[in-house]
């Protein structure tokens, strides 16, 4: 099933510095958590799976340059749980997922904040998979719901968005008689609006509504018997404008460019180890090549699936 990972993701929190307007809610999905096997679905049944990783960066401007010296580390956790049913529809098995995340965070704009709890917990009530000789592929549709902690006008204590998202996916993969494979997974996040935001504490509650994005996980490798490599990564591209107040973000209000759209690549080595008992191992690491309007840096993974 398409993964919707993390409200880790909340990770990704843009800050207030001086002059600028903090960008309102970050990803919600943990960019790159899917890789190997994105678009095959396991069989019919019940299926844990545990995400753990780090993510460090430093904020971006519209031209791609830091801003002052923001910067952002975070641990995360996430358990996910997975059901593969026998139920067709369309010629494809129906399943459903939820994810529930733990978040550390520490942000770095003058002082150190750090922050520690649940994040912004997702859930996926239809998804079908299907599956065609070396075709393999899924569709779904994840919610996900504001349940991390939010301190309205302090993003270095929040770490979560304080609104709702739905997120249509699709996922596909190609597996080869001799081993290769290449899997990506399409996504388009559409946000409700923060109506609880603020530029600062204590100043006036405003209505903060973050753009809509496109964002895409790859992979292209190689198995040699129980283990494979291969190189994966992510591209967001943010599709509509930020808006605080009802008003297009402008560049006069900080570094940013108009609307504040987000954009970034990354890309890194991956090596996945399936045992003979079902359970899969992958661990990866993946440098953001690049970024603007958001955080640039690296995330390292290492994610535990285990059919129970």
């Amino acid at each position: 099933m398409g993964i919707k990972l993390l409200g880790l993701a909340l990770i990704l929190l843009s800050l207030a510095v001086r002059d600028t307007v903090a960008k309102e809610g970050a990803d919600q999905y943990p960019n790159g958590a899917e890789n190997w096997l994105a678009g095959a679905a396991p069989p019919v049944g019940n299926y844990f799976l545990n995400y753990s990783g780090h993510y460090s960066g430093s904020l971006r401007n519209g031209d791609g340059n830091k801003v002052s010296e923001a910067t952002l580390s975070a641990w995360f956790n996430a358990f996910r749980f997975i059901r593969i049913t026998d139920t067709r529809i369309l010629g494809g098995n129906y399943g459903a997922h939820i994810v529930i995340p733990i978040v550390h965070q520490s942000m770095n704009c003058g002082d150190c904040t750090s922050v520690a709890g649940l994040g912004d917990i997702t859930i996926s009530p239809v998804g079908f998979s299907w599956h065609l000789s070396n075709w393999h592929w899924v569709a779904a549709l994840d919610i996900r719901i504001p349940t991390g902690k939010y301190k309205a006008g302090s993003p270095q204590k929040s770490i979560g968005t304080n609104y709702w998202s739905i997120e249509p996916l699709f996922a596909v993969t190609w597996l080869s008689e001799n081993g290769w494979e290449i899997s990506s997974k399409f996504m388009y996040n559409i946000k409700s609006t923060n109506k609880e935001f603020r530029t600062a504490i204590g100043e006036p509650e405003m209505d903060y509504a973050s753009g809509d994005e496109l964002h895409i996980d790859f992979l292209a490798g190689k198995r040699f018997g129980l283990w494979g490599i291969g190189l994966s990564g992510y591209y967001l591209k943010q599709t509509t404008n930020d808006k605080l107040g009802g008003q297009i973000i402008s560049p006069a209000l900080g570094s940013w460019s108009s609307g504040r759209k987000g954009e970034v690549l990354a890309i890194g080595p991956s090596v996945i180890y399936n045992s003979p008992t079902g359970t899969i191992l992958i661990a990866q690491w993946q440098n953001e090549m690049y970024a603007t309007n958001r955080f640039q840096g690296y995330m390292a993974w290492l994610r535990l699936n285990i059919p129970f």
